[in-house]
């Protein structure tokens, strides 16, 4: 339903926020930890801050960073900002029988943004960022978006899980 350019901003977002924002960050940084290209995602940086979502500083000490805190921003706020979802008012085939309604396969599809769109909108960055992870047995929880440099320091004085016993396997030849 979404976009990879629409998916690809919310990953650059939810990694900003993450970072709380501390200090701008490189594209390039940015990029490498959301396991996007360079060239795309400096794409969507510069949409984002065109729409007022990131600011964009040149420089040494340059990057990009949220221009407000996350729990000012819905994730519907992003998805509007690179690529607006499609609005179905019309028949999208133009047909004369559907003029002034929907056929039953196009109103759903209608109700089925406005769905998506009203769940957009009641989630915003900060609610992803204090989303619990659904448990997954054993498995190490999901590292994504990975620990943003400038939070790094205060996470690095945390316990560090102890590490899986290595198994052994006997097997007769």
């Amino acid at each position: 339903m979404l976009s990879k350019t629409t998916e690809y901003a919310l990953r650059a977002i939810v990694y900003l926020a993450k970072g709380n924002n501390a200090h701008n960050t490189t594209s390039q940084l940015i990029a490498a930890a959301t396991h996007v290209p360079e060239g795309y995602m400096s794409k969507v940086l510069n949409t984002l801050t065109r729409h007022g979502i990131v600011t964009s500083q040149r420089g040494p000490t340059g990057g990009f960073a949220l221009m407000k805190a996350p729990e000012t921003f819905t994730m519907l706020d992003i998805v509007q900002a690179v690529e607006p979802l499609p609005k179905i008012q019309n028949c999208p085939l133009k047909l004369t029988e559907h003029c002034g309604h929907l056929c039953p396969l196009h109103s759903f599809l209608a109700e089925l943004v406005q769905v998506v769109e009203a769940k957009l909108a009641s989630t915003t960055v900060a609610d992803l960022l204090n989303r619990p992870e659904p448990a997954l047995g054993t498995l190490s929880p999901c590292t994504f978006p990975p620990v943003h440099p400038s939070s790094a320091q205060s996470q690095s004085a945390q316990p560090k899980a102890a590490p899986l016993p290595e198994s052994t396997t006997d097997s007769e030849d």
